[in-house]
């Protein structure tokens, strides 16, 4: 038996100009069985979150040069 799928996330890999990213919403709202089509706004949580996995990827890459 298969699953039912009600929805999924896309996620573009860096903030992208709402008039860029026009195209891309209407070719998704296109498809077959989509009802919506939702643009979210980078702020400010987005912004220090980036921020905060970077701090932590450069102490990760840090303490592996420190241990060798």
């Amino acid at each position: 038996m298969s699953d039912r799928i009600k929805g999924c996330w896309v996620a573009f890999d860096h903030d992208i100009k709402d008039e860029d990213a026009e195209p891309i919403m209407d070719a998704i709202r296109r498809l077959r069985s989509v009802d919506a089509v939702e643009a979210r706004v980078a702020d400010m949580d987005d912004w220090m979150a980036r921020k905060n996995v970077k701090a932590e990827i450069r102490a990760a890459v840090v303490e592996l040069f420190k241990s060798l």
